[in-house]
């Protein structure tokens, strides 16, 4: 294919890409890094078949991905590498940069489903209920409660600011994916510890989640602490901000059995993405199930 008006070379464009996700879109820092890593593996190959952007066909993406089959990568992995892809063309083709979105029925294993780890319900008491005896492990059980009770994302914890919170009301304002805002409601032991949090600084502009140096504890930093008090709290099971948000949907929906509101919560666009969550719980009950019903275990 040929490009329409600017015929970029890869590197242009993987720039101006970049610059597009983190100033438009307002990627997260980890978010923008994945896109990276698997753009420029994609370029190292691809700029041996095609000069520039507008040279690249379907037939040289498709012999990309097959070749990462072969190498064996994951479905999961491959996955992730046509996405890139696709988001880079479709964003080149949206500014006339190509003629034609060469990803156009581009094929890629079926991946194999995989359901998200959770604590269960007394793990996560287990783990937020710290004791909270000095500014450190009060901002931590703080951090701890929010991300269970209200199931954000790591970087949009990290880039809470107390303005965003209202205590009165039990809620929280968080931007999202997308630039989406959404508001979350916040559980009562979450505002109490925050309230707490709050009466050792609290301005307006102020991160919540600070570093004791003025700024707000990296999205790394938010890992290692969650990490840390897993550990401290004797937890075996790897624990990190997302497995908290997959505990907080999974026990909510289990709860309340309301999948559009759990979507709302979580700031999914598409509800299929939160529909995983009702496999978990219907996995939860074969569980019991198995055990518990007189039928269950049949003889082999």
């Amino acid at each position: 294919m040929i490009a329409t008006q600017i015929a970029l070379d890869w590197p242009q464009a993987l720039t101006a890409f970049l610059d597009h996700l983190r100033v438009e879109k307002r990627y997260s820092p980890q978010t923008l890094r994945t896109y990276r890593f698997q753009l420029e593996k994609a370029i190292d190959t691809l700029a041996l078949v095609a000069t520039t952007l507008g040279d690249a066909e379907r037939h040289h993406l498709q012999a990309y991905l097959t070749g990462l089959h072969r190498a064996g990568q994951s479905p999961r992995s491959i996955a992730l590498a046509a996405a890139s892809l696709r988001s880079l063309m479709g964003w080149a083709k949206r500014n006339a940069l190509i003629d034609d979105n060469p990803t156009t029925g581009l094929r890629t294993p079926k991946p194999n489903k995989r359901l998200p780890a959770i604590l269960d319900a007394d793990a996560t008491t287990q783990l937020v209920e710290i004791e909270a005896s000095e500014p450190l492990s009060v901002r931590d059980r703080a951090m701890l409660e929010l991300f269970y009770s209200a199931g954000l994302r790591l970087g949009e914890v990290a880039a809470l600011r107390w303005q965003d919170l209202d205590l009165s009301e039990g809620s929280v304002r968080v931007l999202g994916k997308g630039n989406k805002t959404r508001i979350v409601p916040v559980g009562r032991p979450a505002v109490v510890a925050l309230r707490e949090l709050a009466a050792l600084h609290s301005a307006p502009e102020a991160p919540v989640f600070g570093n004791g140096r003025g700024g707000a504890l990296s999205p790394r930093g938010i890992q290692k602490r969650v990490a840390h008090w897993a550990k401290q709290q004797g937890l075996w099971q790897r624990v990190h901000p997302h497995l908290l948000r997959h505990s907080f949907a999974s026990h909510v929906l289990e709860s309340s059995g309301d999948l559009r509101g759990v979507q709302e919560m979580l700031g999914h666009q598409n509800i299929a993405t939160t529909q995983v969550y009702t496999h978990l719980n219907f996995q939860h009950l074969a569980e019991v199930y198995d055990k518990a019903h007189p039928r269950a275990k049949r003889e082999k």
